[in-house]
């Protein structure tokens, strides 16, 4: 049975919207996916019935919240295959969660993985900025060192190059789970088992990676994977770190304040366990709560039709646009992901998506915050369509004819 597209976008409201006249072709999934009804349903349910502050409310409402609550982070786990609840944590988001992994490793501990004056961390160098500059706060602070591993013209990393990195001052490898700018997916597993072999951790920035293929973060093997809601069909303002029970226990807070704490006094402080030890204040309790709703709905759909839509839909638009002349495209590994950076040879990347919003098409222009990428591609910067399950075949000839357009304007 294929997989049903119109069923699917009928889900999303925003689908039916029009921009100057022209149906939306929404291909900045990459930046941000549009959400179904059922996450909106689910927000404004728990706004109107059932909204309280979690976890110390001996009420009613604030009963149910919590259960909620709690139950998302089931979600959450069920989502990633984690072996433990406990491995959860929430957090602002995907930048919010690498902040905090590097933070509290930077910090006292006295765990043989706290990040001093001359340990190594190993980053790829397409990473996302929220996966490079946080590191760069220990470099600045602490005196750490960050050492890189290149990527070829599709973004692959060869392996050898990547074990040569590591010394016994390596503390952590943090690599993205799939490129925000070429698509590809590095072979974490592997990665992750090398890292291991030299007693270091291993992170995968999972923000792209996670809306886009089953996950098991058991069997790739990594002590932190990172997600963010608002790439995964949830609201923004919300994310997940799951973080390896044995590692989280090791690890400092990260913020100080309610909810992470056991006991306060005029001497001292004493914390909780994880997962709230590192969840000060008062949480994104709508975000969280929706964020399992949207994790739950994800895994009713028909997730082997929906990535197999996406992937049409990727060999479609790279057909359609290695057969131009004029287009320039950047990565083109084996399985790439559903995302494609191009360039209208002679044009901006900016003038391009302005003319192609006019034709009701959605796309991102810049460097995506991958400045090091954009200086190993020769390049300041390059659009970029992505695409989500809910995207069609038409579309991606609306998408083709609006870069003909384009190509006219400024050949």
């Amino acid at each position: 049975m294929s997989f049903d597209v119109a069923a699917f976008r009928a889900q999303f409201p925003i689908l039916t919207k029009e921009i100057y006249g022209k149906p939306l072709a929404y291909f900045d999934n990459a930046a941000s996916v549009q959400k179904p009804q059922a996450v909106i349903d689910r927000m404004a349910q728990v706004l109107t019935d059932g909204y309280a502050n979690v976890h110390r409310g001996l009420h009613y409402l604030s009963n149910q919240a919590t259960t909620d609550y709690e139950n998302a982070r089931e979600s959450v786990r069920k989502y990633l295959n984690a072996d433990n609840f406990d491995e959860i944590v929430f957090t602002a988001g995907g930048t919010d969660a690498m902040n905090l992994v590097a933070q509290s490793l930077g910090a006292p501990s006295g765990s043989k993985w706290q990040i001093g004056e001359g340990d190594e961390i190993i980053l790829s160098v397409m990473e996302h900025h929220s996966n490079i500059v946080p590191w760069h706060l220990l470099r600045e602070r602490k005196g750490a060192v960050i050492k890189w591993v290149d990527v070829d013209d599709d973004g692959n990393i060869d392996l050898d190059a990547f074990r040569a990195l590591f010394t016994d001052r390596t503390k952590i490898a943090s690599i993205t789970g799939l490129s925000n700018v070429l698509g590809v997916t590095p072979p974490i597993k592997e990665m992750a088992a090398i890292a291991h072999e030299h007693d270091a951790l291993f992170m995968t920035d999972g923000c792209q990676h996670a809306v886009h293929g089953p996950l098991d973060v058991q069997a790739l093997g990594v002590d932190f994977y990172v997600l963010t809601g608002h790439k995964i069909y949830g609201p923004n303002g919300i994310g997940a770190l799951y973080g390896r029970k044995s590692v989280l226990e090791t690890m400092p807070p990260f913020r100080g304040g309610g909810e992470m704490i056991d006991t306060v006094s005029q001497e001292e402080v004493t914390y909780n366990p994880p997962p709230h030890r590192f969840e000060a204040g008062t949480p994104a309790i709508v975000e969280a709560i929706a964020l399992g709703a949207a994790l739950d709905w994800v895994m009713a759909q028909d997730v082997d039709g929906l990535r197999a839509h996406e992937r049409a839909l990727t060999d479609h638009a790279m057909e359609s646009l290695s057969g131009l002349n004029w287009i320039s495209l950047y990565g083109n590994a084996k399985d790439k992901g559903p995302v494609i950076a191009f360039n209208v040879n002679g044009a901006h990347p900016h003038d391009v998506s302005t003319v192609l919003d006019r034709q009701g098409v959605a796309i991102r222009a810049g460097h995506h915050c991958c400045q090091p990428l954009m200086r190993r591609l020769d390049v300041t910067a390059t659009g970029r369509a992505s695409f989500a399950a809910y995207n069609t075949h038409d579309e991606i000839e609306q998408f083709v004819g609006a870069l003909h357009k384009a190509q006219e304007l400024f050949a």
